[in-house]
């Protein structure tokens, strides 16, 4: 029986999703399996491998975004990248504008708050 769940993104840019797994303590490998429960497996183009017994499995959809797929029982997923991947996803946020930013030529600056909240200011040299 599989408990892998699939959800659709905006996860586009590789790179900045593999800047964003760095900055979490995370690998992102490619074609790679992701681990589930009672060792299920499902095959991703790109895996990130979590500290925990389950993993996050990235497969190109149509429009060229990535679905992110895995298996969410007992909640060891979301302990490690936050309640529908949130924090995971806020973070390859970030590193995606300041990639955009960076390319046009932008200075950027980055804080965080005591909140979570992430404030980047983007300026023009």
């Amino acid at each position: 029986m599989s408990h892998f769940t699939t959800i659709k993104t905006q996860i586009k840019d590789i790179e900045a999703l593999r800047s964003a797994c760095q900055e979490m303590g995370l690998s992102l490998l490619q074609n790679a399996e992701a681990r589930g429960y009672y060792e299920n497996k499902t095959k991703g183009d790109y895996v990130i491998r979590l500290q925990g017994p389950y993993d996050i499995a990235l497969n190109k959809q149509p429009d060229g975004s990535f679905g992110l797929t895995s298996d969410l029982w007992n909640g060891h997923v979301e302990q490690e990248v936050g309640p529908g991947y949130g924090k995971l996803l806020q973070v390859y946020a970030v590193h995606k504008a300041m990639r955009e930013a960076r390319k046009r030529g932008h200075l950027v600056t980055r804080s965080a708050h005591p909140n979570g909240a992430i404030k980047l200011s983007i300026s023009v040299p």
